[in-house]
């Protein structure tokens, strides 16, 4: 049995769903598991089951007879990796930096450098598909209010297929308060969010 498929059992069949597997150097074998996504409800990895997950890991792998020198099992963090259509349905409105399998051009509106992959901002749907909508207005420093006669940077849009996509991940936010989305109202999101281009 290859290991993505003995590792996907062993993680499908705990209740949990696979996020992503990495091997790196040094015979590390990194498993990213989540739980399941069901609208309206927000379920968190904890150690308890990263260690219920792991067990079960370590006796498959050794009676398949894969080969890894070092396991960890863990949750995807707040940087998590969007992989399919489920993801991105899930972390609509939040945002995320996104990664272009090519250059789009001129083709997400003025100023857009044509060599530009990289982008952050919000994830929104589209008639298309999927669409990021997004700011190169400079974030706010903490502690700082923006002036009240200050003019704004427009909000710009990038649509955009699953299949043109190289990288998706959220964007790490710490607040303290926990990741909460918002509806794009304007500017103001962005700038209290966190840098609007990258």
């Amino acid at each position: 049995m290859a290991l993505h498929e003995a590792v996907e059992q062993v993680v499908g069949g705990l209740g949990y769903q696979l996020v992503d597997i990495e091997r790196t150097g040094g015979g590390l074998l990194r498993v990213t598991i989540d739980w399941p996504w069901t609208a309206g409800s927000e379920r968190f990895i904890n150690a308890e089951d990263c260690e219920r997950v792991t067990r079960q890991l370590q006796f498959v792998l050794e009676v398949e007879g894969i080969d890894y020198a070092r396991l960890e099992v863990s949750s995807p963090g707040i940087d998590r990796p969007l992989k399919g259509e489920q993801d991105f349905e899930r972390f609509e409105g939040e945002l995320i930096d996104l990664t272009l399998k090519a250059p789009i051009g001129a083709g997400a509106g003025s100023g857009v450098a044509a060599n530009r992959k990289k982008f952050r901002g919000q994830l929104a749907r589209s008639e298309q598909g999927w669409q990021l909508l997004w700011s190169d207005e400079a974030p706010v420093k903490p502690g700082h209010k923006p002036a009240k006669k200050k003019v704004l940077a427009p909000l710009l849009a990038l649509d955009f297929l699953l299949e043109d996509v190289a990288q998706a991940r959220l964007a790490p936010v710490v607040d303290f308060k926990g990741r909460r989305s918002k509806a794009p109202s304007g500017n103001e999101e962005f700038e209290s969010r966190g840098k609007a281009g990258v």
